[in-house]
Formats: structure tokens, C-alpha cells, sequence
């Protein structure tokens, strides 16, 4: 028996999680039910190796709202949030980190404006990331400048993966082709109407970040190759502009080798060759990044794979009375005449 349809979904993508979870479940448990709306927690846990899937089940069996997806393998936080979006069921779906770094109080806020506006995405933007360290804050103010540079004003400043969505944008990011989305990007590229709500950062509650300077490299290089041609264009200009420089060098080098202040040969073709390998290298990287991209998008390999998920999984309660049920109406044996 499927429960009900939901006004909200809460979608939470986690992975090695256990220390958190204690911590992060009676906070946004106590959020959505003074909501006083039908309510889904769809928990993503994204392959765990510890103890989390086993605390997910603890906390199931007194929480009938969490619902727990698990999917096969470790895919990376943006699969099991868009595993997440996609399988929720609810009028609205909102997303958040299981870290309690953004804060579920600011999920009824972004309700109330969604439906007070008539939106249909409401972002969560941090205000104040006092509570990140320096090199954190400047890294992420350099990358949304740059993605802002790069794709356009319409990405919201200081804006993660802590929104609302309405089931009509949930629908359009499913029809889209793309295998691996980039939901920071891919959500504000749609253009439905949308708002904003502020908060402050918090620290992480418990246990330690699953964002290491790799992968937020990796977030960023897949931010702009995904959406701008911008790095092919700048190959270009590298390639004008190791032309330019060389015919300066081959100018210099001609001069000097009048006035008889070099050794024959050596300096041009050091300097020649060390930039145009340097630039030929750079370019060829650039390239293998947007063919790689073409490659993986003509092979279609599906970006995550869900392993379970308990909404599909028939409760004890009812098989028991079905099967009660069957008991007493059966017909009994016929006897013959």
C-alpha cells in the first residue's frame, strides 16, 4: 500500500553519515512537523560504508515520514541528490546536506515564500560564512565569481544545494538529457520563477566534510566545461597570443644576434619551445576535457543506481493482515457428494 502523496519532500543526500544523523533527525523532525503539512523525508544514502544505513533503520522504525533510497555504489553528491529529486513525490521538494551547516528551520520560510509568491524555486543563499575558514570562503567566492563570469547573473550568488523546487521544475529537470546535471547551474539556466532566503552558515555538527579541495576542483572544472565554451575560446586566444609573443622573441633574437650578444640558436628555441609546449599542452587538455564530456554523453551510462528504496518495500503490518484477511475468507474444502 503507497502512503499518501505529500505537500513536501525533504531530500537529504548522505554518505558516512552515522555521527551526524543522531543529531540531524529530531532537529528536522521537529521542523516538519510543526509545518502541519504532509511531509516525506527522502533520504539518499549515497553507498555509506559505516553505520549509517543501520541508523537509518533505526530511526525508520519510529519516524514513519523518512523514507531511505540506497543506491548500489558511492555515485557523488550531486547523483544521489538528483536520485533523490527525482523519485520524491511531494508538491514541493527541498533539499539540504545532512551536516546541519544549512539550517531546516529556513525550509518553512521557503514554503511560505514559494507559495505566497507564486514560485516555483526558492534558493537558499548564505548571508554570513563566518563560521567557514578563510581559504574555504575565499575559494568559494572565487568560484561563483567565475561561474557568474562565465555562464551569467542568473546563478544567485553564495547559493548551494539548500533550495525548494516546485514539482513543475522537478518535472522540466527530469526531461533534460543531461546525465550527470550540475544543479547548481542547471536549475537557475531554466528561468522559473524564483526567490531567495537568507541564514547563516553554521559549523558542521559532527564528523568531517565530504568536500575536499579535489572534489570542489572537480565541481568547479565540471561547472564550467558543463555550461560555457568559454575554456575553448581562451584556447584560441593563447594560441593568437603565442604567436604574437614569438614574433616579438624572433624580433629580439634577430637584433641580438646582430649585435653579437648571443650564443648562435640556443635562445630562441629554448624560449619557443618551452611556450608553445606549454600552450599546445594546455589546449589539448581544454579539448580532452569537452571531448571526454561528448563521449560519456553518446555512451548514456545512467549516473547512479538505486539499490532499494523503502517506499517500494510492503510493510509487515499489511502483508500480515492481507494474509489474515485470505485466511478467514478462503473457502474451505469441498466435500464429496
Amino acid at each position: 500500500m503507497t502512503p499518501p502523496e505529500p505537500t513536501l519532500s525533504v531530500v537529504v543526500p548522505m554518505f558516512n553519515e552515522e555521527s551526524v544523523l543522531p543529531l540531524l533527525a529530531p532537529r528536522l523532525r521537529g521542523v516538519l512537523d510543526g509545518l502541519g503539512e504532509p511531509y516525506e523525508v527522502v533520504a539518499v544514502d549515497d553507498g555509506s560504508t559505516d553505520a549509517t544505513p543501520a541508523v537509518l533503520a533505526g530511526l525508520r522504525r519510529g519516524w514513519p515520514q523518512l523514507r531511505v533510497i540506497r543506491l548500489r555504489r558511492n555515485s557523488g553528491h550531486q547523483a544521489a541528490l538528483t536520485a533523490g529529486l527525482f523519485r520524491a513525490r511531494g508538491e514541493y521538494v527541498a533539499s539540504i546536506d545532512a551536516d546541519l551547516q544549512d539550517p531546516p528551520e529556513a525550509i518553512g520560510e521557503m514554503l511560505a515564500l514559494a507559495r505566497s509568491g507564486g514560485l516555483d524555486i526558492v534558493y537558499g543563499v548564505r548571508r554570513d560564512r563566518s563560521t567557514d575558514s578563510p581559504f574555504k570562503r575565499w575559494t568559494a567566492g572565487l568560484y561563483y565569481r567565475l561561474v557568474r563570469r562565465l555562464v551569467g547573473n542568473s546563478i544567485p550568488d553564495q547559493a548551494g544545494d539548500f533550495r525548494l523546487l516546485s514539482r513543475a521544475t522537478v518535472t522540466a529537470l527530469r526531461e533534460l538529457p543531461e546525465q550527470r546535471p550540475v544543479l547548481r547551474l542547471v536549475v537557475p539556466w531554466l528561468g522559473f520563477p524564483s526567490g531567495e532566503v537568507g541564514y547563516v552558515r553554521e559549523e558542521r555538527a559532527a564528523g568531517s566534510s565530504k568536500y575536499p579541495l579535489s572534489r570542489m576542483l572537480r565541481l568547479a572544472t565540471d561547472s564550467i566545461t558543463s555550461f560555457s565554451a568559454a575554456p575553448l575560446r581562451l584556447a584560441t586566444w593563447f594560441g593568437a597570443g603565442g604567436v604574437v609573443l614569438c614574433s616579438v622573441l624572433l624580433v629580439i633574437v634577430f637584433v641580438a644576434y646582430l649585435l653579437g650578444h648571443t650564443v648562435a640558436g640556443w635562445p630562441s628555441l629554448y624560449v619557443a619551445i618551452l611556450f608553445l609546449g606549454a600552450v599546445q599542452l594546455l589546449c589539448l587538455g581544454l579539448l580532452g576535457e569537452y571531448i571526454g564530456r561528448i563521449y560519456v554523453a553518446v555512451q548514456g551510462r545512467p549516473s547512479y543506481f538505486v539499490g532499494s528504496d523503502t517506499l517500494e518495500e510492503e510493510p509487515v503490518e499489511v502483508v500480515s493482515a492481507a494474509v489474515e484477511e485470505l485466511t478467514t475468507t478462503a473457502p474451505g474444502p469441498r466435500t464429496a457428494r
